[in-house]
């Protein structure tokens, strides 16, 4: 056994004494990404990452799958705003989507936004945008590469020209037109000048904009310096008489609900709706035709219910139940189709039972069911979208393990669901084999996982993927996905743990996972990988984790506790540093969902799980790949070097711990060539150490799609 040869990082004696805790922080000095020293060793880095790369035996046969099953235009459902639609999309080799406008008879198609027109290099992505309710105008959001997307410019929406802007500040924004095109409501940062040096605090306040004048005027109808760290959203009412505005206090899974009446748009009148501090519960908010409202909600329903109200100000004793929970399927979300030409309203519900998607139709009156809106198969329907402000057709994405995306129209006048636009892919996708198994936690929770398998019949175990994330109450789903249909197509097998601390079980999955309880979701996902190991599926000499940003910190927590467990460990833009992670990115705003360093009983809760103070020294550690952006403006760089140190340090393995920098990407949303790149560089990384390699394409056969089975 050959211990690799790593590039010498400098363990000084930092040590915190927090709470009455004593925290050795070695590796502090590599948080200054701008220290000439930490520059040097990060250029090392890259060499040591360049020269594993190299040797990995099938990384070519990787990048050429990768490059074949990601051959397929993709794009969003439209918005529908007068005789407009608006659609995101991304054809076949383009580097980043672009927004197209096209008149509802299908005439007239035209590209209005395309950020490679403006920007060849690709670095520039379209991050949002907002049409107006007459859709003769446009607000737009572009981002390039590593720099936050806060700026806002006005478009005309015939000629494409900028009419207004650009409004600066407005990162992470919600936006809400009011009638006549002539302003809006959205979200931005305070300027610096009026805050305290230093003070990374979000500082947002709603502001009112009117179209021509100077954005240093536009004054703040809502939100003040008691809520520094507050996310709002906006959302219109179809009549355009009121906005919904939602606070939340990070991303806390409870928010209040205030309801604007923007008669005087600089001086609305304001009425609380929902006090989140009383309800403790997610409440979203939908206009109804009539001007009432729906409330979409977790309060005393953990999977879900919708409510109305008799007034916007009544108390939730008041709210009456539409569409009850169903316990066995969280609610996803709903739209109401409303247009006068259909014979009554309705309202179409999108739940997930076990991951698998169903809609149904309800009377928007009585809400009992009508009917279920066909779907293509057993697998994920989302963005729901209807016109606006009068809904007559149903649209929403389609896909499942074997198949892309594709936009499908649903009609409730004659019951059909018809596909509107189909992916444009060089073949058809590999066969996949589709199963949902349920697994039990070392307490005796029965844990869901999803298992894309080949559709041969060959027994014995296979090189294994494991994917998991686990944080703010996300949901995993049986998505397609290039990088496990090439692991599939390999011959391996892709698995998907739904961890507690997701919310594919309801509100009360994501409780049983965040804040004191981390350590299950943690547990979890190693339950996981021994039930696949127990049943023969894999060994751990074949198995590999995967997880991202939270799911990133999952799989390298999981694997400090149980190293004997896998192969491979692969963390993209990962949560490391757990004692710290306050003081990057954004991560002060997420201590509802961790714990803070600054609370004792919190503080140990972190100190459990964190890997970087985990890693121990003589540990025989799987093969790490830790992968993140230069500048990670959400998460924060400093996690992947810290750990990457940590971890060579440490490891009495000859397995290699690199670390993959992408000197031009974000957080998340490179462009296609990047993203193609990164899992070509995954999935290589994860074959070389588990045994799997790529399948050449003379050896490919006619793929059989076969649909999803539980068991």
């Amino acid at each position: 056994m050959v211990r690799p040869r790593y590039p010498q990082a400098w363990r000084n004696g930092t040590v915190d004494i927090l709470c009455g805790f004593s925290v050795p922080d070695p590796y502090r000095w590599l948080e200054a990404s701008d220290d000439p020293r930490v520059r040097v060793w990060a250029a090392q880095q890259d060499a040591l990452f360049a020269a594993h790369r190299g040797v990995w035996p099938e990384a070519e046969g990787w990048r050429s799958m990768i490059e074949e099953l990601s051959a397929f235009g993709v794009s969003d459902p439209p918005l529908v705003r007068g005789s407009l639609m608006f659609v995101n999309e991304q054809l076949r080799d383009d580097e980043q989507r672009r927004l197209v406008v096209v008149a509802a008879d299908g005439t007239d198609r035209r590209v209005l936004v395309d950020p490679v027109a403006i920007d060849p290099s690709g670095r520039t992505r379209l991050h949002a945008w907002w049409p107006s309710r007459e859709g003769r105008r446009v607000a737009v959001q572009l981002e390039v590469a590593e720099r936050p997307a806060d700026e806002i410019v006005v478009l005309d929406v015939r000629t494409g020209e900028t009419v207004d802007g650009p409004l600066r500040r407005a990162r992470n924004t919600s936006l809400a037109w009011l009638p006549g095109e002539d302003a809006f409501y959205y979200v931005s940062r305070v300027p610096d000048d009026e805050l305290a040096p230093g003070d990374q605090r979000l500082h947002r306040r709603v502001r009112l904009h009117r179209i021509g004048t100077p954005p240093e005027a536009d004054p703040v109808v809502f939100g003040g310096p008691d809520a520094p760290d507050c996310y709002y959203g906006l959302a219109a009412s179809p009549d355009g008489r009121h906005v919904a505005i939602t606070v939340a206090d990070g991303p806390v899974p409870y928010n209040d609900v205030w309801i604007a009446d923007p008669a005087e748009p600089a001086n609305p009148r304001l009425v609380r709706t929902v006090d989140g501090l009383a309800t403790r519960a997610r409440v979203l908010p939908r206009f109804l035709p009539d001007g009432g409202l729906l409330l979409v909600t977790d309060h005393e329903a953990p999977c879900g219910r919708i409510c109305t109200t008799p007034a916007f100000d009544a108390d939730p004793s008041q709210w009456r139940t539409l569409v009850p929970e169903d316990t066995d399927a969280p609610l996803d979300e709903c739209v109401v189709l409303d247009d006068p030409a259909l014979p009554s309203p309705v309202l179409v519900v999108a739940r997930a039972r076990h991951g698998v998607s169903t809609l149904t139709v309800h009377d928007l009156d009585s809400g009992l069911p009508l009917t279920t809106v066909p779907l293509p198969g057993a697998g994920v329907a989302t963005s729901l979208q209807t016109g606006f402000p009068y809904g007559r057709h149903l649209w929403f994405g389609y896909c499942d393990a074997a198949t892309p995306s594709t936009v499908h129209r649903y009609d409730p006048a004659t019951g059909e669901t018809v596909a509107e636009a189909r992916c444009a892919a060089s073949r058809p996708a590999p066969a996949i084999r589709s199963r949902t198994v349920r697994y039990p936690a070392a307490d005796g929770t029965e844990i869901t996982m999803f298992l894309f398998m080949p559709s041969d019949d060959r027994d014995g175990p296979r090189p294994t993927l494991l994917y998991g994330y686990g944080s703010f109450g996300l949901t995993m789903r049986p998505l397609f996905s290039p990088m496990a249909a090439a692991w599939v197509h390999a011959g391996g097998i892709h698995a998907v743990a739904c961890v507690r601390g997701g919310g594919e079980e309801g509100q009360h999955w994501h409780d049983a996972g965040r804040g004191p309880n981390k350590h299950r979701a943690i547990s979890d996902f190693n339950d996981a990988a021994d039930w696949l190991v127990r049943t023969g599926l894999t060994t751990p000499g074949q198995l590999a984790s995967y997880g991202m940003s939270g799911g990133g910190l999952l799989v390298t927590s999981a694997a400090m506790q149980r190293p004997d467990l896998y192969a491979a460990v692969i963390a993209d833009g990962p949560l490391c540093d757990m004692v710290r992670y306050e003081r990057f990115g954004l991560g002060g705003t997420w201590t509802e969902e961790f714990g803070t360093a600054a609370d004792p009983e919190q503080l140990r809760w972190l100190l459990d799980y964190s890997p970087y103070h985990r890693v121990t020294p003589g540990t025989a550690y799987p093969a790490f790949l830790l992968a993140g952006a230069v500048t990670d403006l959400l998460t924060g760089e400093a996690h992947v070097a810290k750990m990457c140190a940590a971890l060579q340090h440490a490891t009495s393995s000859d397995r290699p711990v690199l670390m993959r920098r992408e000197p031009d990407g974000a957080h998340a949303g490179s462009c296609a060539s990047k993203e193609r790149a990164l899992a070509a560089d995954l999935l290589a990384f994860a074959g070389t150490h588990t045994g799997l390699a790529p399948v050449r394409q003379e050896e490919a056969r006619p793929p059989v799609t076969e649909g999803s089975t539980p068991c």
